[in-house]
């Protein structure tokens, strides 16, 4: 494998590559500039997918299962369960009871899902900020209320408010019946601790609210960090729903496939009268081939981006040097707080995501992606060539230092 091979992802449908231009330049100067774009000008460090390519032993699997010649209605079978439940065992000592698995095309679309299926017209859901930018959107397609809980920045570390979880949930007139968790956290990184992990569960458990953990960035950990599913340390609790996929750690977001545990009986059972149905064969093969053959690719992956975030800090030192940023504990994404710069940025700019788009050619996702609690951040998706990510580097601070 060679993680610092520059791929063309040109004439590849992909979202990465062609969709940023329409969602990112929306004030006047970037509504000209659209028709002049070359894509191929721009270093890409936005989307949650990697510009590192898809493991070969997954392609293997997918033109091998190609050359069986029928590619019809399909379903998981015991041996991909076997490879799944392995999985979870070896890396997070978790045993997965398969009964409660169900299926979706992703964790966003589950997370619409369950909020339909838990909350009603006038409740509320609850989650920390900043925030992937989904979980308010749950809300809103499903016309319930969202409320935030801020974390906490301390010396340099993002954590929990548990005053202000329990103040918020204790609040009857805001009517919150589910709590959605992210672990590691997305955009800052965090991995919670163990003692976090059983206070943010007891929490919830006590008050019977919903607890949905998003745990689809688990396994992209940096040296030394552990990560522990929230269910782990709940056996047996009904109202915890754990979010997991392939798709970031394997770079298959494009194969549509994740794995939600829903422990309650009762939801499962909506949810696959509502939401059960074929998935698509390549998806399959897919995630059982990285699950099955996945474990030393992903030593080596994480490794690779334990070399970049490092390379990343000592840039920003040395180019950047009031951006504030600390290595984060999981992800391949850096949460970097620009605020000491942002006073350039003129009045004909939407965001400072628009202002480096144009001026540094250079696209990232910023605060407007990130519900609240995000202001003068960027989030700079580091999973590329590191040489892409070293000349990205120098372009932010070239428009940001001009």
């Amino acid at each position: 494998m060679d993680f610092d091979k520059i791929i063309n992802r040109e004439n590849t449908h992909s979202v990465n590559y062609q969709g940023w231009p329409d969602r990112l330049l929306v004030s006047k100067k970037g509504q000209q500039l659209k028709s002049q774009i070359d894509l191929k000008e721009y270093i890409r460090m936005w989307v949650a997918d990697m510009d590192l390519a898809t493991p070969g032993f997954i392609l293997d699997a997918i033109k091998g299962r190609l050359d069986r010649e029928i590619l019809g209605y399909s379903e998981p079978d015991d041996r991909y369960l076997e490879v799944l439940s392995a999985w979870f065992w070896e890396h997070y000592k978790w045993r997965i009871n398969t009964e409660e698995l169900v299926f979706s095309p992703g964790v966003v679309f589950a997370l619409y899902r369950l909020v339909a299926l838990t909350v009603q017209e006038g409740e509320s859901i609850l989650f920390n900020t900043p925030s992937y930018g989904p979980f308010y959107q749950a809300a809103r397609v499903n016309r319930v209320n969202a409320y935030f809980s801020p974390l906490l920045k301390e010396n340099g570390q993002f954590n929990l408010d548990f005053k202000d979880i329990k103040e918020q949930l204790d609040d009857s007139h805001k009517r919150i019946k589910m709590f959605i968790f992210c672990n590691p956290h997305n955009p800052t990184g965090r991995v919670w601790t163990e003692s976090e992990l059983r206070e943010i569960g007891e929490i919830c458990i006590k008050r019977d609210i919903w607890l949905i953990s998003d745990e689809i960035h688990c396994d992209l950990l940096r040296e030394g960090k552990t990560f522990i599913p929230l269910a782990r340390l709940f056996k047996g609790e009904q109202r915890i729903i754990t979010c997991t996929s392939p798709s970031k750690t394997f770079n298959i977001a494009g194969m549509q496939l994740s794995h939600i545990f829903i422990a309650d009986p009762k939801l499962r059972e909506r949810w696959n009268e509502l939401y059960k149905d074929s998935l698509a064969p390549l998806s399959i093969v897919a995630a059982q081939a990285a699950y099955q053959s996945g474990a030393e690719w992903l030593k080596k992956l994480n490794r690779y981006l334990d070399g970049s975030f490092q390379e990343l800090q000592k840039l920003l030192a040395e180019l950047l040097p009031d951006a504030k940023f600390h290595i984060p504990d999981a992800s391949y994404v850096a949460w970097i707080d620009l605020n000491a710069y942002t006073h350039k940025i003129g009045e004909e700019y939407h965001s400072l995501a628009e202002f480096l788009a144009i001026n540094a050619k250079v696209v990232v996702n910023g605060q407007e992606a990130f519900v609240a609690n995000a202001q003068g951040y960027i989030r700079l998706n580091i999973a590329c060539p590191r040489s892409v990510m070293i000349e990205g580097v120098r372009r932010i601070a070239q428009a940001l230092n001009g």
